[in-house]
């Protein structure tokens, strides 16, 4: 299936803990083409989630009957959220964010994820008030030099 626009076909980043992991199952696999697919096949989002679902059961599974569930199973579209709160917790800036979710425009991603972008009232008063403080101070002293200069040149 071909993308649904230029955005859709693009480099991401594998972080080293995924990086291990890959390499394992390509070292594993008899699949030359996708890293993830069957019988040189992309692979499909249904087999993906029914995979990862029999894997957190057999998780689940192991714990002690009173322990609330380990995994909650998430399909494809809730991995992207993830992906993206990561990058924001991490510290990614909102236009590199936009580029590896594919997104369009930039603006799309502060919609979807502006929420958790960090920042919040107080902190852009202390900013803005730490700035004007820096401005008037700087302000105040080119007008006491210039005062200054002024008596000198008399």
């Amino acid at each position: 299936m071909a993308p649904k626009s230029r955005a859709g076909v693009r480099t991401v980043p594998i972080v080293a803990a995924l990086r291990d992991h890959l390499l394992h199952w390509k070292l594993a696999s008899d699949e030359t083409r996708y890293v993830f697919g069957a019988r040189g096949r992309p692979f499909a989002e249904s087999s993906v989630y029914e995979r990862a679902r029999r894997a957190w059961t057999r998780t689940n599974e192991k714990r002690e009957k009173d322990e609330r569930p380990l995994l909650d199973p998430i399909g494809l579209h809730e991995a992207r959220h993830v992906f993206a709160s990561v990058l924001i917790a991490a510290g990614v800036n909102a236009k590199a964010i936009s580029f590896y979710m594919g997104h369009s425009s930039i603006a799309i991603t502060y919609d979807l994820y502006g929420h958790l972008m960090p920042g919040s009232e107080d902190e852009t008063r202390e900013l803005v008030d730490a700035y004007l403080d820096r401005a008037s101070t700087a302000a105040r002293l080119a007008q006491l030099d210039g005062g200054r200069q002024e008596r000198r040149e008399r």
